[in-house]
């Protein structure tokens, strides 16, 4: 039983990997401070709503990558404009400071990022954070802006020098997976929807990233 168990815990930890690993790289550093500062509130607010955030984006990049031809045109634009120089590795203070500086061209063009994640729903889905987080969606809206850029380079450090679109794919599946349970990444991206997103779900999605602390 026990055996079990810990096989379907590690199940969850992979499946929920990239966002898990992402957070806890932001709460090492002086990330998440940079965040609620430049949002204007407290850091537990911004911690909670970057694992909420982070699940969420990477679903939505997974379902893109399941798409034809959209692994490999995710993986052209790491390798384009977000992959580490050579010698390089994730610099995560550099970038989230070129972000927030405005600099970096379409590396930290965050709302250029999130048209393509989302396509028209990109409104969508910063009303859902908002309404799971208590925070105004002009502020998680831009949350969303932030993050992306880093979730992209992100990525590239993982998967642009010497991945492929296979793995790449594979990854990003699991992310969907993980955030697509009881439908909050369907309801996200459904054009046809109600507009009402699973805020339980986007909940426990954060929690499960904050227990990971």
């Amino acid at each position: 039983m026990l055996g079990r168990s810990a096989t379907c815990l590690e199940s969850v930890v992979n499946n929920a990997s990239l966002a898990a690993s992402l957070f806890q790289q932001l709460q090492q550093g002086q990330g998440l401070q940079q965040v609620s500062q430049q949002l204007g509130i407290e850091p537990v607010q911004a911690s909670s709503a970057v694992g909420a955030a982070l699940p969420l984006l990477l679903g939505a990049m997974g379902r893109n990558a399941q798409q034809p031809q959209g692994a490999d045109a995710l993986l052209g634009a790491l390798q384009r404009d977000h992959a580490p120089a050579a010698g390089g590795g994730f610099d995560l203070g550099g970038l989230l400071g070129s972000v927030l500086g405005g600099g970096g061209g379409n590396a930290t063009n965050g709302a250029g990022i999130l048209g393509h994640v989302f396509g028209g729903n990109s409104d969508r889905a910063a009303q859902g954070l908002s309404q799971a987080t208590g925070l105004d969606s002009s502020k998680t809206s831009q949350l969303l802006a932030i993050l992306a850029p880093i979730v992209m380079s992100y990525l590239a450090q993982r998967f642009a020098n010497g991945g492929n679109a296979g793995q790449l794919s594979q990854a990003l599946g699991q992310e969907a997976e993980a955030a697509s349970s009881g439908g909050l990444l369907t309801s996200v991206l459904d054009q046809d929807g109600d507009g009402q997103l699973g805020i339980g779900d986007l909940l426990k999605l954060g929690g499960g990233l904050l227990g990971k602390r």
